[in-house]
């Protein structure tokens, strides 16, 4: 069979294809990569699952707003569904404007409340005074994104109008 050929994927990940017997080896009995069981996901479902490239995840893991929940045998990062979530908040603020010491803190919040039952009533009415303006700015920053919108199309409306009275008549 010779040597494997090897195909470049992602930029400093190497795949081999081909070899049955090393395929089987690095899969378990559902396909999955050795290490991965049915709660983790590698980088690359995830990325597709979120629509986020891989650099931005990795970005998201340097900063301290994601960290895979795990890492297989091999180095590779493993997700949860957890950190799924955690990372479609962060895609869902970033057209807002929310900066990512904003996305920080919200999702300090909202680990605190669903992770530490045993908050006493100051400490959980905080956190949720923080979620209450955090949702406040979401709110505004629709609203805004809505002109804005409304006058994108305004504006195309005015240039089909405008291409319609300039086409030449028929016959």
């Amino acid at each position: 069979m010779g040597r494997p050929r090897h195909q470049q994927l992602y930029p400093n990940v190497r795949v081999e294809i081909g070899g049955a017997a090393r395929d089987a080896a690095r899969h378990n009995e559902k396909g999955q990569a050795a290490g991965v069981d049915d709660r983790h996901m590698q980088i690359g479902e995830v990325a597709a699952r979120t629509e986020l490239s891989l650099r931005t995840i990795r970005h998201y893991e340097e900063t301290g707003l994601v960290v895979p929940s795990a890492r297989s045998q091999g180095g590779f990062r493993l997700y949860t569904e957890t950190d799924v979530a955690r990372l479609m908040v962060i895609r869902r603020m970033k057209p807002l404007g929310f900066t990512l010491d904003q996305m920080r803190d919200l999702l300090d919040a909202t680990d605190r409340l669903d992770n530490e039952p045993g908050l006493d009533l100051g400490e959980r009415e905080a956190l949720l005074g923080r979620m209450r303006e955090y949702e406040q700015a979401a709110t505004e920053q629709v609203d805004k994104l809505r002109v804005q919108l409304a006058r994108a199309e305004e504006f195309a409306e005015t240039l089909r109008t405008r291409l319609h009275q300039a086409a030449p008549a028929g016959p």
